[in-house]
């Protein structure tokens, strides 16, 4: 059998999983239907709109089936419609929905999970940001056999990436959707060829859940490299964000930051014995935070209500003395737990 002779079917929702079903199609499969989640509404006018991935399958003029459950009434007249399909297998990428044990019976080789860590580190919604806030330096993509347990099924391949310091969740999420759609359309030719071999999982897993606004909180009274990882996992999404030391308090939005040991490099520009933790210091065009440990480089800033800018335009206005409200139980402390 050729590609064109599979016939698949897509399951994803975001950008992420765009570069996926573009590889799927590229590669020659036959795309009989994408599954995705309705359209939403999107910015303050609150318009409906498609999700990434409906986009892209319209403009292949690929059928759409729209659904935000697999489970309950809708669920399961969804899942006739995929038993209609008569398919080989299922291919999918943050769908955003769990696929219950009927829909996994469904195709004849299953559902084909692509999953953007290194299984089983960080099962979950948000294994990306995770391992930024948690200063991994290598992360990965892993495809496995969907199963009824949270991404606990066998894997038939991984790919490894480093993480530099200064990248955002979304910098390194936008590779491995590239790298991970190829890894996908290759393992799923072996796995209908007979050829892969899915491998358990083996080791402790951790786990992912998703984020919300209170995971992007910027506390100074960490060190300056958990602060760094803070900001940088929870970019673009939740949004990294802070409250200045203020009457009545100021809420920033940060995009970017590098742990940087200011004492050595620039001793003579910034008063660091004196500097109070949370305090925030421009020294010719660049700006810091003094974390406990040390001093944080910040990138872009976005006041409330305002553009996003750069963190030295941002600060020529500011107050002497500004600083970044700070927690005394440090975040970095709580435990990574629950599922999606």
């Amino acid at each position: 059998m050729t590609h064109a002779d599979r016939r698949i079917l897509f399951a994803g929702t975001p950008q992420t999983a765009v570069p996926a079903l573009n590889a799927l199609v590229e590669a020659g499969f036959t795309i009989a239907a994408v599954l995705t989640r309705p359209d939403a509404p999107v910015g303050r006018k609150r318009v409906l709109t498609p999700s990434p991935v409906a986009a892209r399958a319209a403009e292949l003029e690929l059928p759409i089936i729209h659904s935000s459950r697999l489970t309950g009434d809708a669920g399961r007249a969804t899942l006739d419609r995929i038993a209609a399909l008569d398919l080989d297998a299922a291919a999918v990428v943050a769908y955003g929905a769990l696929v219950p044990a009927a829909g996994l019976a469904l195709p004849r080789q299953g559902w084909i999970n692509l999953h953007f860590s290194l299984l089983p580190a960080y099962r979950g919604a948000a294994p990306v940001q995770h391992a930024v806030i948690h200063r991994e330096r290598v992360t990965g993509a892993s495809v496995f056999q969907l199963e009824e347990g949270l991404d606990t099924g066998p894997v038939y391949s991984q790919l490894t990436r480093e993480v530099g310091p200064e990248e955002s969740a979304g910098d390194v999420l936008e590779d491995l959707s590239h790298s991970g759609a190829r890894l996908l359309a290759s393992t799923l030719s072996s796995i209908l060829d007979g050829t892969a071999e899915p491998v358990p999982q083996s080791g402790e897993p951790s786990f992912a859940p998703k984020l919300d606004h209170r995971d992007g909180y910027i506390d100074p009274n960490q060190s300056a490299a958990a602060v760094a990882a803070r900001i940088n996992g929870t970019t673009p999404e939740p949004g990294a964000w802070t409250l200045l030391d203020a009457e009545p308090p100021v809420r920033v939005k940060v995009v970017g930051a590098v742990p940087e040991d200011l004492p050595e490099r620039d001793a003579s520009e910034l008063p660091v014995a004196g500097s109070a933790v949370g305090a925030v210091v421009r020294a010719r065009s660049t700006v810091h935070v003094r974390c406990a440990d040390g001093w944080v480089r910040l990138e872009r800033v976005q006041p409330a209500g305002k553009k996003l800018m750069s963190a030295a335009d941002w600060a020529r206005g500011l107050p002497e003395g500004s600083r970044f409200q700070s927690e005394t139980t440090p975040i970095e402390t709580a435990p990574i737990e629950g599922t999606r």
